[in-house]
């Protein structure tokens, strides 16, 4: 991994196990501050469980996660939240309109969200301003995920951790997902940390990936390296002989 940018999020030596049964295997790396990592490899290969970890969803069995160069466990659950949002392949709404979804993390703080900045977040991830009040019922795929995106903005997040966003979206809605992160990146310096199983998209987006199997890091650097691998297992699995 380059080690000329500050590193957002930095793992050492961790180590996380589910009753006996080793998930992640003394996983040490960092995630730079302000770029795009993709995390990909094959089913299983804890590429989510080590998202979980990055906002404290869980906790790791061994080994040091920080956040900005502080311990993970000195943050309070709230401050961390604000500061480490997640974003999820099935886009949970809550029944009601797309104003109340928006106003859920601040509503949870005991905090009311202005309508002006519910439609600035709206326009940021592509939506206008009469997608407010309209039912989360009646959003496509597409638009669900730009709400559930623009929810995990309300607390202006530093790291943005993404698990499989756009798998079940059709081409032209995955293609304004992409655009979207990119947007969010670029606009506000977010650092971003993507799982994807679509290698295509990892190379597209990402400035740096992470190829993880069997609960290990197996090689790390410039996303162009899913054009050339130097494992000969992410080799294997980028030309799909490894499942």
């Amino acid at each position: 991994m380059n080690t000329k940018y500050k590193p957002a999020i930095h793992f050492n030596d961790v180590t996380y196990t589910i009753n006996d049964n080793v998930i992640l295997k003394r996983i040490t790396g960092s995630f730079p501050e302000g770029k795009i990592t993709t995390l990909v490899g094959p089913s299983g290969a804890g590429k989510t469980t080590l998202l979980k970890l990055c906002n404290h969803l869980i906790s790791a069995g061994s080994g040091e996660i920080y956040i900005k160069d502080k311990a993970i466990e000195q943050y309070e659950p709230v401050e961390l939240r604000k500061l480490v949002g997640m974003a999820l392949q099935s886009a949970p709404m809550v029944e009601g309109t797309v104003f109340e979804n928006l106003s859920l993390p601040l509503s949870l703080q005991g905090e009311k969200l202005d309508p002006k900045e519910a439609e600035e977040l709206l326009e940021d991830v592509g939506l206008g301003k009469e997608y407010l009040h309209r039912s989360s019922t009646d959003l496509s795929g597409g638009q669900r995920q730009k709400v559930s995106i623009a929810r995990t903005l309300v607390n202006r997040p530093k790291v943005l951790l993404l698990d499989e966003i756009t798998s079940s979206l059709d081409f032209a809605s995955l293609h304004e997902i992409e655009e979207l992160i990119s947007k969010i990146n670029q606009k506000y310096g977010t650092t971003i940390i993507w799982i994807t199983h679509n290698l295509k998209q990892a190379l597209l987006i990402g400035n740096y990936t992470w190829v993880m199997m069997d609960g290990e890091v197996i090689e790390t650097g410039e996303s162009s390296l899913l054009e050339s691998p130097v494992n000969e297992k992410v080799r294997r699995f980028v030309k799909g002989e490894a499942e």
